[in-house]
């Protein structure tokens, strides 16, 4: 009996120039399974590793996930070039769609963001047509919708220490619902009428109460 290595080995060597002639390229791991295929017309297909190298202070990652009509699809895994999960990813045909869920490298989740994908089944959008030098519609014209998504929904960002909810943004189509201003503190003074008495101005009215013609000179404080 073969040898399991050896077996995929000959069946990898049978296999190649067939599967050469379909793509314009690919890569094998080490189990035979093709993956990183580019299709003869430059689109991509099936499951991907992509690596992203350093860039411009941010730390590189690596991405794993499926290609579907040369479309980002389904769910797509990120992970630090030390392989820890900082992210996780939902696509519909190259747009994000739904909830994605960002870690940091120690497991505490980030943020949890919520995004809408364009609708696959209407593949065209009716835009309008503005006259020169006004707002006014004058026509409407149909073109081919390109892959897309926009903010929409909820926004929650967390403290990874304690997992607990720092703050949250609404969103509706990329419009932000609810933007959080800056928190002053608003001190609020009561105006005192006249002054606040020493104990000598106390002890200076009971001595001289009922007097007449009793003159404050100062040496009390008023």
């Amino acid at each position: 009996m073969l040898p399991r290595i050896l077996f995929f080995q000959i069946m990898l060597f049978a296999l190649s120039p067939f599967i050469k002639a379909q793509y314009r390229s690919f890569e094998l791991t080490q189990q035979g399974d093709t993956f990183n295929i580019i299709n003869k017309d430059g689109s991509r297909k099936g499951f991907w590793i992509i690596t992203n190298p350093d860039l411009r202070g941010e730390p590189g990652f690596e991405e794993e996930g499926e290609y579907r009509k040369g479309q980002k699809d389904g769910v797509w895994k990120l992970f630090s070039l030390q392989g820890d999960l900082i992210g996780v990813e939902n696509y519909r045909l190259g747009g994000k769609e739904g909830t994605q869920r960002y870690f940091n490298p120690l497991g505490g989740l980030l943020r949890e963001e919520s995004w809408r994908a364009f609708n696959p089944d209407a593949p065209y959008d009716t835009i309008p047509i503005y006259g020169e030098g006004s707002n006014e519609i004058v026509n409407f014209k149909v073109v081919k919708a390109e892959p897309y998504s926009v903010k929409d929904g909820d926004w929650k960002f967390y403290d990874p220490a304690t997992g607990s909810l720092i703050r949250t943004e609404k969103w509706d189509r990329n419009n932000l619902m609810n933007p959080q201003q800056p928190k002053y503190e608003v001190r609020r003074y009561e105006r005192k009428e006249g002054v606040d008495k020493t104990p000598e101005m106390k002890e200076w009215e009971r001595k001289n109460a009922g007097k007449k013609g009793v003159v404050r000179d100062g040496a009390t404080g008023f």
